[in-house]
């Protein structure tokens, strides 16, 4: 399969079902009153980690997913039924970002970790909520509320224990094969390994996983090569593997090659340097007995003084591998995986605690002026009727008129310059400008207040 670990999607949850209108009508029942039924909620969008993928190859062409919506009401006081959410596998280790803003959400680190990303809209209300002993036959119901939609950037980093780096051609891909059951590409050319492989070496009590990285070049930093693209994937390592080619010849040529890896690393994250680091010599079966009784006590001094552990081995003998891979489990006995849940970032896709209704915020109307020379009414409660009043229904434009008296919409037009016959946009609804001088202010719409009592920071 495709290794992709980058990828921006588009999330949209379920439109919620519209209302009902619709009235009793049975023989022999006189003024059945009102028995439209309300919509369905709209599905929403989770992403959720799986442990058994890999990479987000899944998401390379279709870039859009959206939820079930909410079925509509219907009559008989019958509720339309919800949309059904849907669940989005993603990698362990996969981070999620607004692709626009840049601004982090979470990162899915243990299986069956999941996020909201979208959630669905609410349904609109039939005509049986708004009878009340002053209104007995309404005749109008309410749309469903559109569902969130949200551009998002999925980056994975891939969660090892251990990760190999270095220099082309410097055998990781052979350490990997000769540790794990892992079965990469390996060729005598540089950059044979294009994106990174994952390995397992396991015992009885012991399970930890490895990552082979592409090979890192002098200037990797400055996006030349192909390893520090996948650098990303041994951030979350305990404990980096650093390969040295033994066949490159003496002691200072190693040495360079080691501190060039390390620059590189510095470069891309300072923290990665800081990370524990065991070096290992590997093609000792390409050395001849002079060098190296020469070069191994060299570099095992060398690397000592610099703090760093050193092993020779060889991947295609298998000399040195049992005792790395003894030295690896140990130090994974000694250093444990810490456990994590869904590491948030931001509260914004967190269920809100609804206000109480006496301190819901009243938010000021605001009018701007638009470079075409339409206006637009900004207001969260006059947006959310827009989308909610169905204006095929003529008791839903008196409904409207009468919020926009109370907000005194019409005079903060008129202070902005608007004339008769100018555009006004309210949410997705525009209409022509027509004042009423004449008009004098009714009572608030105490139906769309109800509705959305108890459902965050809605103005009421």
């Amino acid at each position: 399969m495709k290794f992709l670990d980058t990828v921006e999607i588009q999330v949209l949850g379920g439109a919620g079902g519209n209302g009902c209108m619709s009235f009793r009508r049975e023989k022999f029942v006189a003024k059945g009153g009102p028995d439209g039924g309300n919509g369905g909620r709209g599905g929403s969008v989770w992403l959720v980690a799986d442990q058994n993928l890999q990479t987000l190859a899944d998401f390379e062409y279709a870039r859009r997913y959206s939820a079930e919506p909410g079925r509509a009401g219907s009559g008989s006081n019958r509720n339309g039924r919800g949309g059904s959410d849907r669940e989005l596998r993603v990698p362990c280790g996969t981070l999620i970002y607004d692709a626009e803003t840049g601004e982090g959400f979470a990162d899915l680190v243990e299986p069956g970790d999941r996020l909201l990303v979208a959630r669905g809209g609410r349904g609109g209300r039939g005509n049986r909520a708004f009878s009340s002993s002053q209104r007995k036959a309404p005749r109008f119901a309410e749309k469903g509320m559109p569902g969130e939609s949200r551009p998002l950037r999925l980056e994975l980093r891939l969660i090892a224990d251990f990760g190999f780096v270095g220099c082309p051609n410097a055998g990781k891909s052979s350490l990997l094969q000769a540790l794990s059951q892992a079965r990469p590409k390996i060729a005598a050319y540089p950059f044979t390994t294009l994106s990174p492989n994952l390995g397992v070496l396991s015992t009885e009590s012991e399970r930890v996983v490895l990552a082979d990285i592409p090979g890192l070049i002098e200037g990797a930093h400055e996006n030349r090569g192909l390893g520090i693209a996948f650098l990303r994937h041994v951030q979350r390592t305990r404990l980096l593997l650093h390969v040295l080619d033994l066949s490159e010849g003496d002691g200072e040529t190693l040495v360079q090659q080691w501190s060039l890896v390390r620059k590189e690393m510095e470069a891309h994250d300072p923290e990665l340097t800081e990370r524990p680091c065991l070096v290992i010599g590997n093609k000792t079966d390409l050395l001849d007995p002079e060098a190296r009784e020469r070069l191994l006590p060299l570099l095992r001094s060398t690397f000592k003084e610099w703090g760093f552990g050193f092993l020779a081995v060889s991947a295609q003998s298998g000399e040195g591998i049992p005792a790395l891979a003894e030295h690896l489990l140990a130090f994974a006995a000694e250093h444990p995986r810490p456990k994590g849940t869904a590491r948030l970032f931001a509260p914004v896709l967190e269920e809100a605690e609804p206000l109480p209704a006496g301190r819901r915020r009243r938010g000021r109307v605001e009018v701007l002026h638009l470079p075409d020379g339409a206006f637009r009414v900004v207001h969260p409660q006059l947006e959310e009727a827009a989308i909610r009043y169905d204006f095929d229904y003529e008791e839903n434009l008196t409904r409207f008129s009468r919020l926009l008296r109370k907000y005194r919409v019409e005079e903060l037009l008129v202070a902005a310059g608007a004339e008769e016959g100018d555009t006004v946009f309210i949410g997705p609804t525009s209409f022509d400008f027509s004042p009423d001088p004449t008009a004098d202010a009714v009572e608030e719409d105490r139906d769309f207040e109800e509705s959305t009592r108890g459902e965050g920071e809605n103005p009421a």
